[in-house]
């Protein structure tokens, strides 16, 4: 028995010679393939590994979207759990502040980064035209491996890994960059009418406009600055470009609607940034993602300051709203129904989409929902080492 590390180590480093040694090993990560239940999640969407692709991101959430770009426009694979964020809700201001970025930033080719210390890599893009316009400061912001951040999106090595794989082969594909949204939570009219006091509104109104679009369009967002604003070209399709003006409608009546009737506002503060409550749970079943930075800092993440309290009678919904809310229905029901809203079809657990579990030998495991008291297992899947027994290992969205 004592002698099985040393011969193991020896033929471990024997092959890692063989083959070319470190550095063919790090480029041997670079060019990890997707996934077999990834690529199959793509076909079943009508598109493939080399079809463009667009990463959305949310804070507060802590979860990165996958959507790929099909013949009807842009539909969504599936979702990745953030393991670590740092600072606050809002955008980045300056060099060592260690907030997250938010906005709208490209990433050509030479942004990915197969050679970072953190696994893999690729920078986002900051600073963008809007955040040099606004005097912003500060670079090298990543999504990375392991989970420690500086103002970075740090994933896991096994989740990186993956992101990186999909949009590797998306630029080897003939995209010539890919988006990053970046956004502080769900900009959902619920989620607006509850911020509308936050010194970062104005701001977060902006970054609507954006998520919305590509909400009713499906489109890639075509972004500029304009006055010190984030301003968006309007869609080539008329049809689809009513659609975004039906939706923005409906969302500002929504939003006004909530403040209306008692919806509180609030605010969120956080010691130091936050993680997807799955690696929470995960870890404290005894799983293992390596260094996590400022640990401590989680226990205060997400503290919810109530500004407005709710009214305890809520007051009626003015008609004009009643009236909004029914004219833009009737717009929108049949596009719900051909699917052309996804933000009102995003099925109920954020994770939904995953067909198989992370890769178990980075230590990633199952998704949040499933650790919130689901039972049963599925077929093939073996639970992960540390889980409760019982637990799902993976699971089919709708």
């Amino acid at each position: 028995m004592p002698r099985t590390l040393p011969i193991t180590l020896a033929a471990g480093l024997a092959l890692l010679v063989a083959h070319g040694g470190p550095a063919a090993a790090q480029a041997g990560k670079a060019e990890a393939p997707i996934p077999a239940a990834t690529l199959a999640l793509m076909a079943h969407k009508g598109v493939t590994a080399a079809s463009p692709v667009l990463f959305r991101a949310y804070k507060k959430e802590s979860e990165i979207e996958v959507w790929k770009k099909g013949p009807s426009g842009y539909v969504f694979i599936k979702t990745f759990p953030i393991c670590r964020w740092s600072g606050q809700l809002g955008p980045k201001r300056r060099s060592g502040d260690r907030q997250t970025p938010e906005g709208f930033y490209t990433v050509p080719r030479g942004q990915m980064n197969p050679n970072s210390h953190y696994y893999l890599s690729f920078d986002v893009g900051y600073p963008n035209a809007y955040d040099r316009a606004h005097g912003s400061t500060g670079s090298a912001v990543m999504v990375h491996g392991i989970c420690s951040s500086m103002g970075c999106f740090a994933m896991t090595d096994g989740t990186v890994g993956e992101i990186y794989a999909i949009a590797r082969d998306a630029l080897k594909g003939g995209q010539a960059a890919f988006q990053f949204q970046s956004y502080p939570f769900r900009m959902t009219a619920e989620a607006m009418a509850r911020h509308r006091l936050d010194p970062n509104i104005a701001f977060w109104r902006e970054l609507k406009a954006g998520s919305d679009r590509f909400e009713a369009s499906r489109e890639e967002l075509q972004v500029s600055v304009a006055a010190g604003r984030y301003a968006f070209a309007p869609s080539r399709n008329p049809a689809v470009e009513a659609a975004v003006a039906t939706r923005r409608a409906v969302e500002d009546a929504r939003i006004a609607a909530l403040a209306e009737t008692g919806e509180p506002a609030v605010r969120i503060t956080y010691s130091d940034g936050g993680q997807n409550a799955f690696w929470a749970a995960y870890t404290a079943r005894g799983g293992t993602v390596g260094d996590i930075s400022r640990p401590e800092a989680l226990a205060f993440a997400g503290q919810e300051v109530v500004v407005v309290p709710a009214h305890r009678a809520p007051r009626p919904v003015p008609q004009s709203v009643w009236a909004a809310w029914a004219a833009a229905d009737s717009v929108l029901s049949p596009r719900r129904m051909a699917g052309f809203v996804p933000v009102y079809e995003r099925a109920a657990d954020p994770f939904g989409a995953l067909a198989a579990p992370l890769p178990t030998r980075y230590g990633d495991g199952l998704p949040s929902w499933l650790a919130a008291g689901l039972g049963g297992r599925v077929p093939g899947s073996p639970n992960l080492p540390g889980a409760t027994p019982g637990l799902l290992a993976s699971a089919e969205g709708p």
